[in-house]
């Protein structure tokens, strides 16, 4: 399995990031676009804190088994191949006892800055943030200076990561993997709005 080395930076402004990455002679790959996506796991992905992901990219479409050994910077594994057509193989995979518990939309810019991809994301109830993927940990810890982003407030794992520093009443085992429908139209879902303590007091 491939080795990503990447951190997300939450809670940042997405126009300050492009105009600096401009400045920094960055290279815009792909424009904003919707995502479109499913998630597939099992006991067996469960047990390695892993994932298996179709996804429409807007320009190809992926099918992606991802792993999160640890939430550290080299923590996520994955093995990715390009696919021909997004629905067709959610179908296969549904037909092969493979279904998917959950469909969800993002949006995603693309940048490139030297060996660094820069993307910015936009999912359904959270706060834009950034994710930075690099040859290096040097390399990526430099790219998120120059993006004034301080390595101290940096995200590790996938984007529940992300949710669970604005929504910090989430546990472990809760995950967007677990609502049907994660679209930028649904109303907030009952697992982001935090259960209030019972007054105790009379």
């Amino acid at each position: 399995m491939n080795t990503e080395i990447e951190a997300k930076f939450v809670n940042v402004d997405h126009e300050t990031i492009r105009n600096k990455l401009k400045e920094l002679g960055a290279i815009l790959e792909q424009p904003m676009r919707l995502m479109r996506r499913v998630t597939i796991d099992s006991e067996f992905m469960k047990s390695k804190n892993a994932f298996l992901r179709v996804r429409d990219e807007g320009y190809r479409s992926t099918v992606t088994y991802k792993q999160f050994d640890t939430l550290a910077v080299d923590g996520a594994k994955e093995i990715e191949i390009t696919v021909d057509n997004f629905q067709t193989t959610v179908d296969l995979l549904t037909a092969v006892g493979l279904p998917y518990k959950s469909f969800q939309e993002s949006k995603r810019e693309t940048w490139r800055i030297g060996e660094a991809e820069v993307v910015l994301d936009i999912w359904p109830w959270l706060n834009p943030y950034i994710e930075i993927e690099a040859t290096s940990e040097k390399l990526l810890k430099k790219v998120a200076s120059d993006l004034n982003m301080q390595w101290g407030e940096a995200v590790f794992g996938d984007v529940m990561q992300a949710y669970k520093k604005q929504y910090p009443h989430l546990t472990e085992r809760d995950t967007v993997g677990n609502i049907p429908l994660v679209k930028f139209d649904n109303p907030l879902p009952d697992l982001l709005i935090p259960t209030e303590m019972p007054n105790l007091i009379d």
